[in-house]
């Protein structure tokens, strides 16, 4: 692919809240020693965010086994899982008085479980110490190994996630395992157990609109019902290139395509990402 230099639109400009909320919540994670993928995917939206205080817990070490080309989440061997992260977790949901929290990892293509284990227990002991708070997991594809999805889905948190990141087309030149088919088939397997789907894209990468599209009904098809649709950025000039700045317009008409097709949710906007919005989304749906 022919590089461009890159230069970011005006609306892809995100002021840094710093607030005395962002300073408390910053000193939560760091004071646990907690990952977010606030930090390590270099979100845009974590001034805003973290000034709310809210922010997205990455479990499972801040190490993956994966190499995806789009991701800034640093790849190798990871460390053994921390025993005491379940309730580290849990405790600062509570301190942070979240009212819907989030929940992600990477990749553990290292354990025999692929941390499936590790997962459940987070779940549940954030829901023993925050009993009012909502829940929303964003998982990873487990391979494709529906005994370990199953591990998850049977703590039953309110909202899962999988993002299936890009269209059929992109998907093997920018994620190093996953499948465009098995996450296909994770998002399938979460809406037959009777929980709420939901998945993420990027847009940017060279896809078309009608590629979008096409997207969208595989992913109605399979039971997703909300959706978040955001820019791809750059992480790194060793990462894959921003084929173009897709205007807030285009986010709108994609946003219109695909409540119209039927997805019950959706976020679309430049700086969008999988959980950019999320207790407002979830709100909004329980209206």
């Amino acid at each position: 692919m022919k590089e461009k230099i890159e230069r970011k639109p005006e609306w892809l400009k995100a002021s840094i809240s710093a607030n005395e909320r962002y300073t408390d919540t910053k000193r939560l994670v760091e004071s646990h020693g907690l990952h977010t993928i606030c930090s390590s995917g270099r979100c845009p939206n974590r001034g805003e965010c973290w000034s709310h205080g809210t922010a997205t817990f990455l479990i499972g070490g801040g190490i993956c086994t994966r190499n995806c080309k789009f991701c800034n989440t640093p790849t190798g061997h990871p460390l053994a899982l921390d025993s005491q992260e379940p309730a580290h977790v849990a405790e600062s949901v509570r301190l942070m008085k979240l009212a819907h929290a989030v929940i992600t990892s990477v990749d553990r293509d290292d354990l025999p479980d692929l941390g499936a284990a590790h997962w459940a227990q987070t779940i549940c002991e954030v829901r023993r110490q925050n009993p009012d708070t909502t829940l929303e997991a964003l998982i990873p594809d487990f391979q494709g190994r529906r005994e370990l999805i199953n591990q998850v889905l049977e703590t039953r948190p309110d909202i899962v996630g999988h993002n299936m990141e890009t269209v059929r087309r992109i998907s093997p030149l920018v994620r190093s395992a996953a499948r465009y088919e098995t996450s296909l088939a994770v998002i399938r397997q979460i809406a037959e157990s009777g929980l709420l789907a939901k998945s993420g894209i990027m847009v940017g990468l060279g896809e078309t609109p009608e590629e979008v599209e096409e997207l969208m009904d595989d992913l109605l098809e399979a039971g997703c019902r909300m959706l978040t649709i955001g820019q791809y950025l750059r992480p790194t000039y060793h990462h894959y290139p921003v084929a173009e700045y897709v205007t807030p317009a285009q986010f709108g008409r994609y946003k219109h395509t695909a409540l119209a097709k039927g997805f019950t949710q959706v976020e679309s906007g430049p700086l969008v990402r999988s959980s950019y919005h999320a207790e407002k989304s979830f709100l909004q749906l329980k209206k």
